[in-house]
């Protein structure tokens, strides 16, 4: 239980403190443990993926290589067959490729060709023999340029179609790609596929890539010589156009799933021989080498799923940020909850301490006005001659200090100004026309001790100027004004001002030279002094009575019980 109050402290502490980090920092760290989790899904996909394309990626070059192997077979087949005879003609050739069934089991394959090695020498009879049936008219194409050791013109094809026809006669010793394959099928005396080559296709059919498969065949005599000799016969090959080739291994259903591209030995855009483009490039790419007739080439298999998230990691990242945005929200009344409480408690404090202030403040002054009341009767009693002069002197002074105790209540015993102190005890006279009352001076303010000071001063000299002075008799004029003591100010270095009031009675009755001592001089010079801890300038001119009185200023805080808002 201790540790579980400890904790929840702990936890509105932190609430309080951090009002905005908190529910930002819990949205946060939610968000980010949906991150991870939305990586975590994603890195699971795209492994899953990853052994998918790997998986199809084998088959189709296992495939593509089972039907170059196919292709090798029979082409190893036709070669068997042409080197047991002395001559290969049309009739042999079309028989051997009706038995091969081409449209069942030859997929991938534009035909199945013999192309006859011809010596220089042998090349008019060559002409003479098989001219009549070459769409070229003279029997091959292009012309022999007289540097080759050998002419390999394509002798039959088979089907016959159109695009087979326009091959015939074709010289495939004259070009590099074609050349290359055959001089390595008659060194390695197996099948050999070309590199990438541009098939013949008839006028106007365009281009397409594609390569051939080339298998020597040489006489009885031929295959113990080594190097070119005079036994080797031709080369029954097959011509592949590569992007046929590469549809009839891949099936239908998966084309729209995974991008597939063939390359001749390296990947680059000049050795791409076939491609099956993917619904969307994603590059989550599987690159596997494999031999086709001898001829290493290389599949690329290319996933298509989309690049955004899953389902799952959707779904887990809406719901998490629904849970961080909440528990934000929930954060956040929390700590407006914290913060409400903390307001409320310090409210609570802030009273507590108030009505000590009050009650101590209350006491305070309580005492001292009860000091001054016994020391005004004690006085008053001294100098009283019988019961009714005690009587109402002490009245007035009780009602002098009433008067200032209720400015003091409308201040909230707050700053008095001294206007309102000295017009309150002057109230009695200001509007008897017998005589003029003048009031002036800047605003400023007294503590409430020193204003109910000064208003006691200021009703005793109003009080003996009524019956003495110049209140007293029609004509009289009575100045009350006060200033700022600068000198003391700056003797003090700033820090304690006070006031001078300075009381002037003139037009009235002469002062006269010999009087007895009476109250209001005690009061003054003693209790007011006292309290003011300043002394007063008491002079009883024969002009005019003259009163200064210094009154500090104290400032809001020396004695504010609490600042106002």
């Amino acid at each position: 239980m201790v540790n579980a109050g400890h904790s929840e402290r702990t936890a509105r502490s932190w609430l309080v403190s951090y009002p905005r980090a908190v529910p930002i920092a819990i949205f946060l760290l939610i968000a980010a443990i949906t991150a991870l989790s939305v990586f975590v899904i994603e890195r699971g996909e795209y492994q899953r993926e990853r052994s998918r394309i790997q998986a199809f990626s084998q088959s189709v070059a296992a495939a593509l290589e089972r039907r170059g192997s196919t292709s090798s077979a029979y082409l190893r087949a036709g070669a068997a067959l042409f080197g047991s005879v002395d001559e290969v003609d049309q009739a042999l050739f079309r028989r051997f490729v009706t038995e091969l069934r081409l449209d069942t089991e030859y997929r991938g394959a534009s035909g199945v060709g013999w192309a006859e090695a011809v010596r220089p020498e042998q090349l008019a009879e060559y002409r003479e023999r098989v001219g009549s049936d070459q769409p070229s008219g003279n029997g091959i194409f292009p012309d022999y340029d007289g540097t080759r050791k050998w002419i390999v013109p394509v002798t039959y094809l088979e089907p016959r179609t159109a695009r087979n026809r326009a091959a015939l006669g074709f010289d495939m010793y004259s070009e590099p790609n074609r050349r290359s394959a055959m001089k390595e099928a008659e060194r390695a005396l197996q099948p050999t596929a070309s590199g990438r080559i541009i098939l013949l296709l008839p006028t106007g059919k365009g281009a397409a890539a594609g390569f051939l498969i080339y298998m020597p065949v040489f006489g009885n005599t031929g295959i113990a010589n080594s190097g070119i000799a005079p036994s080797l016969k031709g080369f029954i090959y097959s011509p592949f156009n590569a992007q046929e080739f590469l549809n009839s291994v891949v099936q239908l259903e998966r084309r729209g799933q995974s991008g597939i591209r063939l390359y001749d030995r390296e990947v680059s855009p000049n050795n791409l021989l076939a491609e099956i483009p993917p619904e969307l490039s994603t590059g989550n790419i599987i690159r596997k080498p494999l031999l086709i007739a001898n001829r290493p080439v290389v599949l690329e298999v290319e996933s298509s799923l989309s690049g955004s998230f899953s389902q799952l990691s959707m779904a887990t990242l809406i719901f998490g940020l629904m849970v961080a945005s909440l528990l934000m929200v929930m954060a956040r009344l929390l700590t407006h909850q914290a913060l409400e409480d903390q307001a409320s408690l310090k409210r609570l404090q802030e009273q507590n301490s108030i009505r000590d202030s009050l009650t101590r403040e209350l006491n305070h002054r309580v005492k001292n006005t009860l000091a001054n009341v016994l020391s005004i009767i004690a006085l008053t009693k001294r100098r009283a001659s019988c019961m009714d002069d005690f009587a109402e002197d002490i009245d007035g002074r009780i009602r002098a200090l009433s008067a200032t105790h209720d400015l003091l209540t409308q201040s909230e015993w707050g700053a008095t100004p001294i206007a309102a102190v000295i017009e309150a005890e002057l109230a009695p006279y200001a509007q008897d026309s017998d005589h003029v009352l003048t009031v002036a001076g800047p605003p400023i303010e007294l503590a409430p001790n020193d204003a109910l000071s000064l208003g006691l001063a200021i009703h005793e000299l109003a009080t003996n100027a009524a019956k003495y002075g110049a209140l007293g008799d029609a004509g009289g004029h009575v100045s009350i004004s006060w200033t700022v003591n600068e000198a003391a100010e700056k003797m003090a270095g700033g820090q304690n001002r006070s006031a001078r009031v300075v009381w002037q009675e003139s037009g009235g009755p002469p002062v006269p030279g010999t009087r007895t001592r009476g109250f209001g001089t005690d009061l003054i010079e003693k209790i007011v002094a006292h309290e003011l801890n300043s002394p007063v300038e008491l002079d009883f001119s024969p002009n005019g009575v003259r009163c200064a009185i210094t009154v500090p200023v104290r400032t809001h805080s020396d004695f504010a019980i609490r600042a106002r808002r």
